[in-house]
């Protein structure tokens, strides 16, 4: 392996997205993806800002989408393009608590980055035409590590859609058939049922017509499309695509958490990334999109997991099935740390790559992974070893299947 520093400097460049879009194989790819090594680290979150303004200001990207529930953020781009009713300038001071609280899953509305993102967004958007505004999405589905939501806000909602503006004759049943068979929410979001199948209701006889319906219901979104767009918005309309796609996904996943099988971790994590993947395609529609969430979700490489002594399970990520789609209108920007003190993770041995980044001056740097690749040769440096369970150190395996890679040396402790 090589590893003069003097070649590797030759590969890095000031972070901005300047630099990261001359690495990419096109200059404005469709999706553009940003990973991140772990969660809950606002230096992370904050550089994410200042790309994404760079990138509405200076490549006409509109829209970004955060690994966060996809039904809750639809209450954060009400707010940040003003649909919530309340004038940018005049908003009342407790709204924008209220869509971080609310907007938000997986805790990820208490960081201060988080807010400091809506706010701008909602900044921006003040005075601007609708075709001109930035808006937000969620692309994960409902779920938790814990288990997953009950699908009756998706399925209900989707129903409503259908009903008040399709041929409701064609509905496949009313409103109140799918709120008898969904019962008691809290039948869906069973916490025992993550580690025992037999406490899942997901293969139930109700869930079995509900998968049925939820099919017929979706099936019959696209057979009346012309009417349905005719007769509601084009917004009205994707969301609810996005309320059927969630739907199925959703019973497809409790479905999952019922299988008593070895491959049911492996099924699991295969449907959470095939929602992620289908939701953000859709995203892609409407325009250029930043998405944004940890590197195992948005990497080309299969993914790859340990979990509570399970065997290794491996599945392919959002990122992988959306360039499987896209080609080259995907891209992936990858992102490693050398330390993160608060967490005793400390300086990286030298024979890694975050090791020989970090003997670098630069505190953050945009790197070539081709050309990175190249200089270090055969065989790759050694993997790095986290001895935290929340940080995924970079493989250097994977150089060749990211277009770009971020390295910050060291980050602080988030402000209290």
């Amino acid at each position: 392996m090589k590893t003069e520093s003097p070649g590797i400097a030759h590969t890095v460049h000031p972070v901005g997205a300047a630099a990261v879009l001359r690495l990419l194989p096109t200059p404005r790819p469709r999706l553009l993806a940003l990973g991140e090594p772990t969660h809950g680290e606002d230096s992370l979150l904050d550089l994410r800002n200042t790309l994404f303004r760079q990138l509405v200001e200076e490549a006409g990207y509109r829209t970004i989408a955060l690994e966060s529930d996809c039904l809750r953020g639809l209450a954060v781009d009400d707010y940040v393009t003003g649909a919530t009713g309340l004038a940018a300038g005049a908003a009342h001071p407790d709204a924008l608590d209220d869509v971080l609280r609310n907007g938000f899953s997986h805790g990820f509305g208490a960081s201060a980055a988080n807010r400091e993102l809506v706010r701008w967004m909602r900044e921006f958007n003040d005075g601007r035409p609708a075709a001109d505004q930035v808006r937000f999405a969620g692309f994960d589905g409902p779920l938790e590590i814990t288990g997953a939501e009950s699908p009756r806000r998706a399925l209900i909602a989707l129903h409503a859609f259908l009903a008040d503006h399709g041929d409701a004759d064609l509905l496949p049943c009313p409103a109140r058939t799918l709120d008898d068979l969904l019962g008691p929410d809290d039948r869906w979001t069973e916490p025992a049922a993550m580690r025992d199948p037999a406490r899942s209701v997901g293969r139930s006889a109700d869930a079995s017509r509900l998968r049925l319906l939820a099919d017929d219901l979706l099936a019959l979104l696209d057979a009346q499309a012309p009417q349905l767009l005719g007769a509601a918005s084009r917004e009205g309309w994707d969301r609810a695509r996005l309320y059927g796609r969630t739907a199925v996904g959703l019973l497809r996943y409790h479905h999952g958490m019922a299988d008593p099988s070895p491959s049911r971790m492996t099924r699991l994590l295969a449907v959470r990334d095939s929602m992620m993947a289908d939701t953000l395609l859709a995203l892609t529609e409407r325009g250029p999109t930043l998405a944004f969430a940890h590197n195992s979700h948005l990497q080309r490489p299969r993914s790859t997991m340990r979990m509570d002594g399970h065997p290794l399970v491996a599945w392919w990520s959002a990122g992988a099935l959306a360039a499987a789609r896209l080609g080259e209108r995907y891209a992936f920007v990858a992102t490693a740390l050398g330390t993160i003190p608060h967490r005793g993770v400390d300086t990286p041995p030298p024979d890694t790559l975050e090791g020989l980044l970090h003997a670098l001056p630069q505190d953050r740097c945009v790197v070539d992974p081709s050309e990175l690749a190249a200089l270090l040769g055969d065989p790759a440096p050694a993997p790095r070893v986290s001895p935290w369970f929340g940080y995924a150190p970079f493989d250097p395996a994977h150089l060749g299947a990211c277009d770009a890679l971020v390295f910050l040396k060291d980050l602080p402790p988030n402000p209290r």
